[in-house]
């Protein structure tokens, strides 16, 4: 649904993510809540408002996260009418409003509902009202209670059948939410993890229609990561490689489609890099995921094949281990799907 990364932000550190957010651009979705109790001060509302405004202004799509306190907050008649007065896209509605009261503003403008704890049946009705519902995940400050992959799945699946859009977060790498400073992941395993290995995984294995970073940093070198992906289709795989082989830097490689689970096979490998060559026996090691390899020339005509590895495989003397993934974008080895287009890198 969506055709780039979103983002969060915070009233505390929106002036820290300005320069970030406009350089990404009209059309960009991000999230924000207007209940946070910890951003409360007497011009709360003034500087939501001022914010808002600007991201609008901007062409940013914001969904706004509210509750049925929030119009007495800001001294609307309704959220609607907040919606308006702030330049809100779509709402995400969080507690103390009842079924028909979200069904009124389904039909009127997108919403949002709390995907863990909207049930199938109120999902789906409120999805047959408006041309727009959307479910958004939480994320997870606190370490260990971020979602396990078995509910994340199911649930986003039942959603989904239901008729509605599926949103999560990514945890940042920079300037991490406070007050536990441990990032903000949907799923708990991402937590700690880089953030374009989270998106690649989200995207790739879990369907879902849109991604937002939790936490309100990122790098730019991991959004740069993101981005290539949304723009060209190519996941960048940072990978330490030895020396004789780093012409395979930045060359753009297809995984086959008849490749195993256990592996990623180069389709292009003999082709670009070592086709003709004569590929001694060396380091032939165990190969551990993450590891890259190339068949020798005891592998007859397969010599010159590369593969990366996702699951662990024995020392073969066919087999030379010539460079490994950088710690923390397994996931990434781990999401390339068959016909996908993948490139390694330096950094």
């Amino acid at each position: 649904m969506f055709d780039s990364i979103g983002f969060s932000v915070y009233l505390s550190s929106f002036e820290n993510q300005r320069s970030t957010l406009l350089r990404s651009g009209g059309g960009t979705p991000v999230f924000l809540s207007l209940h946070i109790s910890e951003e409360f001060r007497p011009d709360y509302c003034r500087l939501s408002e001022n914010m808002c405004r600007m991201l609008s202004g901007s062409g940013f799509r914001i969904i706004a996260d509210v509750s049925a306190k929030t119009v007495d907050q800001f001294n609307e008649p309704d959220l609607v009418r907040l919606a308006e007065r702030l330049g809100l896209w779509a709402l995400r509605v969080d507690y103390g409003l009842s079924d028909d009261e979200i069904i009124e503003i389904a039909r009127k403008m997108p919403v949002v509902l709390n995907a863990s704890t909207v049930s199938a049946e109120s999902a789906k009705k409120i999805a047959s009202a408006g041309s727009l519902v959307m479910a958004m995940h939480n994320f997870y400050p606190r370490p260990e209670t971020g979602l396990d992959d078995e509910f994340f799945r199911s649930r986003t699946r039942e959603l989904r059948e239901a008729g509605l859009k599926v949103l999560a977060f990514i945890p940042g790498d920079i300037n991490l939410r406070g007050p536990i400073h441990e990032g903000l992941p949907t799923l708990e395993r991402h937590r700690g993890l880089p953030p374009s290995s989270c998106f690649a995984d989200l995207y790739l294995n879990f369907d879902v229609d849109g991604i937002f970073v939790g936490d309100p940093g990122i790098s730019e070198r991991e959004l740069m990561r993101i981005n290539r992906f949304f723009d060209d289709g190519v996941l960048e795989i940072p990978a330490e490689l030895d020396e004789e082989y780093s012409s395979l830097y930045g060359r753009i490689f297809t995984c086959r489609p008849d490749s195993p689970s256990w592996m990623v096979r180069f389709a292009e490998s003999r082709t670009y890099s070592c086709f003709g060559r004569k590929i001694a026996p060396g380091k032939c090691t165990e190969r551990v995921p993450g590891s890259i390899t190339i068949d020798n020339e005891n592998y007859g005509r397969y010599s010159g094949e590369i593969q990366l590895i996702r699951s662990s495989l024995p020392a073969d003397p066919r087999v030379n281990v010539i460079g490994k993934v950088k710690e923390g974008y397994l996931l990434i080895v781990n999401s390339i799907r068959n016909g996908e287009r993948f490139v390694l890198t330096r950094n």
